[in-house]
Order: C-alpha cells, then sequence, then structure tokens
C-alpha cells in the first residue's frame, strides 16, 4: 500500500477522512505537517515516515510535559506503525511570526524562560537517552565531517579528526557544571506558539521536542538565546539569564554559565556542521545562509578561558570560516 493509502486510511480510522489538507510545515528531518480542517475543527498531521523516523519519542515526552501542566499538543489519533500522529492545532502564534509583526520581544523571551524554570523545578526523571559524551562527540564531528571538507575542497585527515575530538573530550566535562534534567534541544523561537488562552507557562505552546534527553539545563537556554536563525541582542540574553537565575539562587553561577559556554560552543559546531549536510546531502541549501550568523556565536562562547584547548584548535585549523558553496 503507497503511503498516501496508509494516510487515508488512518485518517478515515481516527474520523478525519473528510478533512481538507494542507500543508503546514517541513523541518530538517524527514517528517512534514498538514493542518486539517474539518467544518469548524482544525488539527495538524504529523507524518514522520519510518525506518527514517519513529513518533514514540515524541509520544514519550509529550506525556511528560503534559504530566508537567506544559502545552505539548494534545494526540487526537496516532499509528505508530506507518509514522502517523493527528495532534491538536496550536494556531500560527509561532514566536517567530509574532516577532516578525511587532510583538513584544521582551515578554515573548521571559514567557520562554518561565517555562524552563517550570520545567527545571519540576522534572522529576524519565526513561530518556542521557546526553552522554558520545552523543556530544558524535553531534560534534558533523563540522569536521561535513563543513570542513566542504570548505576546504578535501578530505579530512582521520588523525586531524581525532584531534578534533580530543579537545572537545578535555572540555566535555565542564558541561556538568549545570544540573541535568530534561533537555528538549530545540528550544527556539520556530518551536514556540503564544496560546492565548492559556494561564502562565501553559501560555506557551512546544513543538518539536522528539529528540528530547536528560542533560544539564544551560543547553536549552543555549538554545534560546544563541539562536541560530534569529539575532538575539547581547542586553536581552543577559537579561533573561538573570531572570533565569533569579529563580535558582543556590546555583554556582559560574559553573553554570562555563557549561553554557561549553554547551554553546558544541551546539553551534554541529549545527554548522548540520547547515552544510542539508544542503551537500539533501539539496536543501537555503540553511546556508544562517551559517556566518552561527559562526560569530561559536566564536563568541570560544572566547570563554575555558575553551581555550577547542579555540586552539579552531585557529590553527579553520582560519577562514566562510559559507560553503550551494
Amino acid at each position: 500500500m503507497s503511503r498516501e493509502a496508509l494516510l487515508r486510511a488512518f485518517l478515515q480510522r481516527a474520523g478525519w477522512g473528510d478533512a481538507e489538507r494542507g500543508r503546514l510545515a517541513g523541518d530538517a528531518s524527514f517528517r512534514h505537517y498538514d493542518r486539517l480542517r474539518l467544518g469548524s475543527r482544525s488539527a495538524v498531521l504529523m507524518d514522520a515516515p519510518p525506518p527514517q523516523e519513529d513518533v514514540r519519542p515524541f509520544l514519550a515526552v509529550d506525556r511528560i510535559l503534559r504530566d508537567l501542566s506544559l502545552s505539548a499538543p494534545g494526540v487526537l489519533a496516532e499509528d505508530v506503525a506507518n509514522g502517523f500522529l493527528l495532534l491538536e492545532d496550536f494556531g500560527d502564534g509561532t514566536y517567530t511570526r509574532l516577532l516578525a509583526e511587532g510583538e513584544d520581544e521582551r515578554g515573548l523571551y521571559a514567557r520562554a524562560i518561565d517555562v524552563l524554570i517550570h520545567l527545571h523545578r519540576t522534572f522529576r526523571g524519565g526513561a530518556l537517552p542521557p546526553y552522554d559524551e558520545t552523543r556530544l562527540l558524535t553531534e560534534a564531528a558533523l563540522l569536521v565531517d561535513w563543513y570542513l571538507p566542504a570548505i576546504t575542497r578535501r578530505p579530512v585527515d582521520p588523525a586531524l579528526r581525532e584531534e578534533y575530538l580530543a579537545t572537545w573530550r578535555s572540555v566535555l566535562p565542564l558541561a556538568g557544571g549545570a544540573p541535568d534534567t530534561l533537555v528538549l534541544r530545540d528550544f527556539h523561537v520556530d518551536n514556540l506558539v503564544l496560546l492565548p488562552g492559556r494561564a502562565g507557562v501553559g501560555a506557551v505552546g512546544l513543538l518539536d521536542f522528539q529528540d528530547a534527553v536528560i542533560g544539564p539545563a544551560s543547553y536549552d537556554l543555549v538554545s534560546l538565546l544563541e539562536d541560530a536563525r534569529r539575532d538575539v541582542a547581547p542586553a536581552l540574553a543577559a537579561e533573561m539569564l538573570d531572570r533565569y537565575f533569579a529563580a535558582f539562587p543556590a546555583y554556582d553561577r559560574e559553573a553554570f554559565m562555563t557549561s553554557y559556554a561549553v554547551l554553546g560552543a558544541q551546539r553551534n559546531a554541529k549545527i554548522i556542521g548540520i547547515f552544510t549536510r542539508l544542503c551537500r546531502r539533501d539539496g536543501k541549501p537555503h540553511y546556508l545562509r544562517h551559517i556566518p550568523r552561527v559562526w560569530r556565536l561559536l566564536e563568541g562562547d570560544l572566547r570563554h578561558r575555558a575553551l581555550a584547548p577547542v579555540a586552539a584548535w579552531f585557529d590553527r585549523h579553520v582560519p577562514e570560516r566562510g559559507v560553503p558553496s550551494p
């Protein structure tokens, strides 16, 4: 049976077989989303084709977030085997759209910080994978595996790759300066939706959290405030960090901010590699336009004294930090 036939059968079983369907969004994965309209009702269809995608992690994290009184989409119907979910429609009020329309930036970011405060106060554990050294190194390696050969136009020497990873091994233990919690990993304006009919932290709808792990609390702050797709003014970032730390006065702020810098550098190195891969492997060159911003963020992280070994490696081996050709 074709995927379209499987999809139609799923919608029919769910009572949405007669719905109008329109493409809502795609992302950097194989998933895409459609909005369904049936009379006055609407819903969102997640199409996550196996074997490339697996909806079970999304469902698991969705349950955790809803149990914590956070606004993850309600699941209206599911077909785990074939990778279809029918989800509550949070509407079009993404932070990205609202900010472009002139919505109060400070207010939106403060709400997002309050979500993280609530999450970090209330999460008590779950059966999720750890954000361990192996996972962090695999992600950091995307820069040498994709960006570096694209920019130098030659294969990367295995010894050079190992030297790069060794520098990361020397600094990654410092990421432990922030306590472990649920890390959503893509906590940024594209994945946050303002829900006007809800109060408190429930007014922020959460999307795209299926890759969640257990790791340092600093990571999602980095994801929000060092946004690969949007400039965040340093003064705003500093204010939001102060708001976060005011909720956790017992934290060792210096150790936490070292963790923030280490994971910021790791994340930004990863993103440079991913955006290059999206262009070279997946035919999505529009991601390349963000690389100069991500380099600026990475260079800012590398100025932290704890990252001196990684910064020295970049200075020796990546002196030219341009954008790969499509």
